[in-house]
């Protein structure tokens, strides 16, 4: 097919094949960060979108690749029609350190928000904290947001930068942490400055009840014991005096799957929906199956647990029962 131009009619170049290390775009904004990265650079183009549209188009085909983030900077290349793939930059304004400060205490303050982020996991209204400290995790504005591609097209964006910002996108539903990479700070950074801040909070809550913070000789943990004796042979195994009560509880964790969102997806993982999302439910059911044989309560069919097997366990289930016979 030929195409005109001022120079007259000419016949284009046929594009090169994806390269093998491709970054093929399955789906962007399967979380609602990802989803929110996806939005705002939209909104932010919103100018743009037939450069949009053929992004998208290369994103999916897998013309991106060198995908790497650091230090608030994007820099991949994308194959085109020329032989040496164009090299995109995207840079995002590092927020100040203020900023971040202001940012972190905010965060401090809310234990949810704490766990869910040592979890893994985005909390949903972060970035209400990040407002109220003058700033945003996301673009706002073009000036927020500052791209250079080698092609020769003029347009800001053009495909090969708007690819770039899809298949980031996808990135970003894998990892929420490349948010914080992408204004200035670094996972580790951004737990560390969090798991600081938290004790710090500790610490004032402290002062203010008139409490002083015990230090380690002072502080004495009465753990029952059992005398040691002869032990006779034939009854080793038996306890020669009742073994002490122990009293325990569960409680619920504030986020469910944290670990399995730590572990993160395996290379062969394919599915839509990541392994916490799918085991998670499973897991939670199997660990309060396994709570209510341990306190010996009830099933939700109204049958009896299946009693522990071990000596503790059957002495576990005893004192229970005659707590129950008590009330």
């Amino acid at each position: 097919m030929s195409r005109w131009s001022n120079y007259g009619w000419y016949k284009p170049a046929p594009k090169k094949p994806p390269p093998e290390r491709g970054i093929r775009m399955k789906k962007a904004g399967t979380t609602w960060w990802g989803q929110r990265w996806i939005e705002a650079l939209e909104n932010v183009l919103r100018g743009d979108s037939a450069r949009l549209a053929r992004g998208r188009t290369y994103a999916r085909a897998g013309r991106t690749h060198d995908l790497v983030v650091k230090g608030g900077k994007v820099t991949a290349k994308v194959t085109g029609s020329r032989a040496t793939p164009y090299k995109i930059t995207i840079e995002l304004t590092e927020l100040s350190a203020p900023a971040w400060k202001k940012a972190i205490d905010g965060l401090a303050k809310k234990a949810q928000f704490s766990a869910e982020l040592l979890a893994g996991q985005m909390p949903q209204t972060i970035d209400e904290v990040f407002v109220e400290a003058g700033v945003s995790l996301f673009p706002k504005q073009r000036a927020d947001l500052k791209t250079s591609c080698s092609c020769p097209d003029w347009g800001d964006p053009c495909k090969h930068v708007a690819a770039t910002h899809y298949v980031l996108g996808e990135a970003l539903d894998r990892d929420p942490f490349l948010l914080f990479e992408l204004r200035g700070r670094t996972k580790d950074q951004v737990l560390d400055a969090l798991r600081a801040a938290r004790g710090g909070v500790g610490e004032t809550a402290a002062k203010k009840a008139g409490k002083s913070k015990a230090t380690s000789d002072d502080a004495t943990i009465d753990i029952p014991t059992v005398k040691l004796g002869k032990v006779k042979a034939g009854e080793y195994d038996k306890p020669r005096e009742p073994l002490p009560t122990l009293h325990f509880s569960f409680d619920e964790p504030v986020t469910h799957g944290a670990l399995l969102r730590q572990l993160g997806a395996p290379t062969a993982w394919e599915g839509d929906a990541s392994p916490a999302d799918v085991l998670a439910p499973l897991v939670r059911a199997a660990a309060e199956t396994a709570r209510r044989i341990a306190m010996a309560e009830p099933s939700d069919a109204g049958e009896s647990a299946p009693p522990p097997t071990s000596t503790r366990g059957r002495a576990a289930r005893k004192a229970a029962a005659k707590r129950r016979g008590a009330e």
